[in-house]
C-alpha cells in the first residue's frame, strides 16, 4: 500500500513539476504590437512600483500602405508591453507619454531604460519630423520618470555628430556609466561616452569597435563584459575584460533562420537580461523577409515579431552561441536591468 501510495505522489509531483514549467514557456513569438505591427528594438526591466515587467519598443507603423519608401518607420511612438508571469507572455499596454517634441512631426526610436536610486532613466532616439529617406538628423535625449509611462525631458546629449542612434547604458566598476551608441557619421560604428551622474556627459566620445553596426547591447555575464550588435547579417559578439578593448568572436548568432513562427529570418536590435546565471537575449525579427520576397515592400515584409532564446557560453573558446529554436522556460525573478 505504502509503495502505491509513493508511487501516485511521484507521478503527481512530476506532473505538477511539468505543468508548472509549461506555464512559463515562453510564447514565439513572444510578442506582437496590436496597433500597428510593427514592435522593434525592445528594451526589458523591471517595474518595481507595478511589480511587473516591462517591455519598451519603437512601435513601427507597418500596417499604414499609404506611407512610402521607410517614412512607416519614421512618424513611431515608444510602445509598452507587460508581463505578469515573468516573462513568458506579454500584453499591450500602450506608448510612453514623453514631454519631447519640439517639432510637429517627429519619430522617437530605440529607448534604453535603467533604473538608479529610484528614479528610470530613458535615453531615446529622436528624430526630428518623417522622411522617407535615411539621410537626416538624429539625436539622443535624456528622459526621467516615477512610473515608467509619463517621461520628462532633462537633456539632449551633444555627442560625436549630428546623427546618432541606439543608445545603450552600463555601470561601471567605479560607479560612474558608460553610454555605447551607433554614430551613423562614422560609418555607422559604435562609439562610446562616460558620465559620473547620468546628468551630464563631458568626456569626449570614443570609438569602441571599427566594425559596422548598430543597436549595441552592453552587458556583464560570465566574469566577461559581452556587446551584442545588430549589424544586418545576424548579430555580431564581442567581449571584453575592461569595456574599452573588444574581441570579436568569428560567428555572429541568429543569423541562420530558424522554425519556429515568424522566426525563420535574421535576427535583429537585441536586449539582453540576466537572470540567475542565465542569460536570455530579446530580439525582432521581420518575418516576412525570406528569399521569396525579396526586393518586395508590403505590409508582410514590413511587420515585426518580438522573439526570445537563451545564450549560452563556450568556455573552451569564450564564445557565445544561441539556438534559436530550443523551448525557453523564462521566469525572470525581480531583478534590475
Amino acid at each position: 500500500m505504502k509503495i502505491i501510495i509513493l508511487v501516485v505522489f511521484i507521478g503527481l509531483s512530476n506532473l505538477l513539476n511539468a505543468q508548472h514549467e509549461n506555464s512559463h514557456v515562453a510564447d514565439k513569438p513572444l510578442y506582437r504590437d496590436p496597433i500597428h505591427d510593427g514592435a522593434a528594438d525592445p528594451c526589458v526591466i523591471w517595474n518595481k512600483k507595478e511589480q511587473l515587467w516591462y517591455m519598451f519598443y519603437t512601435n513601427r507603423r507597418a500596417n499604414i500602405d499609404s506611407l512610402d519608401n521607410v517614412s512607416w518607420v519614421h512618424g513611431t511612438e515608444i510602445g509598452i508591453a507587460t508581463s505578469s508571469n515573468n516573462g513568458s507572455t506579454w500584453s499591450y499596454k500602450g506608448i510612453c507619454t514623453i514631454d519631447y517634441q519640439p517639432t510637429d512631426q517627429y519619430s522617437y526610436w530605440a529607448p534604453e531604460v535603467i533604473e538608479n536610486k529610484g528614479i528610470y532613466h530613458m535615453f531615446l532616439t529622436y528624430v526630428p519630423g518623417i522622411f522617407s529617406d535615411w539621410y537626416h538628423e538624429r539625436k539622443i535625449i535624456h528622459l526621467t520618470s516615477s512610473d515608467l509611462i509619463n517621461w520628462d525631458f532633462v537633456m539632449e546629449l551633444k555627442l560625436a555628430s549630428e546623427r546618432v542612434i541606439d543608445a545603450d547604458i552600463i555601470k561601471l566598476p567605479n560607479g560612474n556609466w558608460r553610454l555605447f551608441y551607433n554614430n551613423e557619421n562614422d560609418g555607422k560604428s559604435i562609439y562610446y561616452t562616460d558620465s559620473d551622474n547620468l546628468n551630464q556627459w563631458p568626456n569626449p566620445s570614443k570609438k569602441a569597435v571599427k566594425e559596422r553596426g548598430e543597436g549595441p547591447v552592453v552587458f556583464k555575464w560570465k566574469e566577461l563584459y559581452w556587446m551584442i550588435c545588430d549589424s544586418w547579417d545576424g548579430l555580431s559578439v564581442y567581449n571584453s575584460t575592461d569595456l574599452t578593448n573588444w574581441n570579436k568572436q568569428e560567428h555572429n548568432i541568429l543569423k541562420e533562420p530558424g522554425k519556429g513562427i515568424d522566426d525563420q529570418v535574421k535576427g535583429g536590435h537585441p536586449d539582453v537580461v540576466i537572470d540567475n546565471g542565465k542569460a536570455y537575449i530579446f530580439y525582432f525579427t521581420h518575418p516576412g523577409r525570406v528569399p521569396s520576397n525579396k526586393g518586395k515592400d508590403s505590409y508582410e515584409t514590413r511587420r515585426s515579431s518580438i522573439q526570445v532564446a537563451e545564450l549560452h557560453f563556450n568556455e573552451k573558446d569564450i564564445t557565445i552561441t544561441c539556438n534559436r529554436d530550443q523551448k525557453v522556460t523564462l521566469n525572470l525573478t525581480r531583478i534590475m536591468h
